[in-house]
């Protein structure tokens, strides 16, 4: 009996979940074999098996997050402050990010920005040009500032931004401030914040939520801007401080990719099938986890 074009629909999407989910097998057993066969002391002389187990569950569950979001990778990622210290942790983050948000993108096409009138003037382009110089102070204080602090610091922002999400009255939006100088303004701020967290995309999602996108919407706007803030970073910290990204920075990036691609084509999987309201109150909830553990971990490392 010949399918009819419904019929054909609901086909497509098993084999697309059935390729994803053997996709993300290979990505988990290549992870292993990488660890058996890779100098891992070299990337984290002082781990051993279940540290990395204890890392890759946490880079799993930021994936898991930010394919359903399209952000909070590197807030949740953060937690593995717990396991490496910052000036470690936020590079490695940045770098995975990068991998986590094109693998969601290809995934989301159709929400993404195609034509140039889509990136600017309203758009993620303005954001992005002012992230760009904000990038530069974001990296100082990554490099300057002690491991406890910048724990702390972070910390503190995520819980701003989970306190912001979980309380901003459903009907509060601000009219206006949506043109390019005002996002490139708020891009200045994130390509600072991102720069010493590599969590760039939180006050561009403050910013768009109080003017009331939609998820797709916010997507469009913020994924873009996290990818190529991310590489900003990425570049400026490695032009200044060449010495931080040899062969253990890479070597820990082989080791830790295979735990965040799986979380993602999850999250992505998922996203589909949440509602606007179920959708956020996952990430808010997880986020005040997230940046309370941060503030603990940040203020006894002040003390000790």
């Amino acid at each position: 009996m010949a399918m009819g074009p419904d019929a054909k629909a609901t086909v497509a999407p098993k084999k697309n979940t059935y390729g994803n989910l053997v996709f993300a097998v290979v990505l988990v057993a290549a992870g292993v074999v990488l660890f058996f066969t890779l100098d891992t002391h070299a990337a984290a002389p002082s781990f051993t098996l279940d540290k990395f187990v204890e890392l890759w569950v946490i880079l799993f569950f930021s994936g898991l997050i930010c394919g359903i979001s399209g952000f909070a990778f590197s807030s949740i990622g953060n937690l593995s402050q717990l396991l490496i210290p910052p000036i470690t942790a936020v590079p490695m983050l940045q770098g995975l990010s990068i991998f986590n948000q094109l693998t969601s993108i290809t995934k989301l096409r159709s929400d993404m920005p195609k034509k140039f009138r889509d990136w600017f003037p309203y758009g993620p382009g303005p954001a992005i040009l002012g992230g760009l110089l904000g990038v530069q102070a974001g990296v100082w204080i990554l490099n300057n500032l002690p491991g406890p602090i910048l724990t702390l610091t972070i910390g503190i922002l995520v819980c701003i931004y989970a306190a912001y999400l979980t309380f901003k009255p459903a009907g509060f939006t601000i009219s206006g401030y949506d043109g390019p100088a005002t996002g490139a303004a708020v891009g200045a701020v994130g390509g600072a914040i991102g720069g010493f967290t590599a969590f760039p995309g939180l006050a561009v999602v403050m910013w768009t939520g109080l003017r009331n996108t939609t998820k797709a919407q916010t997507r469009a706007i913020v994924q873009p801007f996290i990818v190529f803030l991310q590489l900003a970073a990425i570049a400026t910290n490695a032009y200044q401080h060449p010495e931080r990204f040899g062969t253990p920075y890479w070597i820990m990036l082989a080791l830790t990719v295979p735990a965040v691609l799986p979380g993602t084509l999850t999250g992505v999987w998922i996203y589909h099938k949440l509602s606007e309201v179920n959708f956020k109150r996952v990430v808010f909830i997880l986020l005040m986890l997230v940046g309370a553990t941060l503030v603990l971990k940040g203020w006894s490392g002040m003390y000790q």
